[in-house]
């Protein structure tokens, strides 16, 4: 089965850019209960996924860094510790198992490394569940 059926579109679902600051991005966590948030650059491709740990590897690592110049430092600066992989909206349900495994959730691009969505850990498990059961 193809993960389009499972795709939690990019309207629906929260990520930043990768110009946005080390601040504004620990504020789009707290926002929204994440421990991590997929990332896209300007183009609109998916560049990677940031962790509430990569932020604090940044804070701890970087001599002078607190609250207020947080703003100074953007999301693009920030080493991240965790490669969620995406994989491409034709994938097939199969293929997710193993991902799902390591990653809260499985970003999925087009055949250009768009960013469409994600699909969620959770919805993996249901259908593997299902699959499992029936």
């Amino acid at each position: 089965m193809e993960i389009s059926a499972f795709l939690l579109p990019k309207d629906q679902v929260s990520y930043i850019t990768s110009s946005i600051s080390m601040l504004e991005a620990l504020e789009q966590l707290e926002h929204h209960y994440y421990s991590a948030i997929p990332i896209i650059n300007e183009e609109g491709k998916y560049v990677g996924t940031l962790s509430e740990g990569d932020l604090l590897w940044k804070f701890k690592n970087t001599a002078g860094l607190n609250f207020e110049n947080m703003r100074e430092v953007t999301v693009s600066e920030i080493q991240q510790h965790v490669h969620n992989e995406s994989v491409e909206i034709h994938a097939q349900m199969e293929d997710m198992l193993t991902l799902a495994a390591d990653q809260n959730f499985v970003p999925v691009v087009d055949d250009k490394g768009i960013f469409l969505g994600i699909i969620r850990r959770k919805d993996i498990i249901e259908y593997y569940t299902r699959n499992i059961t029936d």
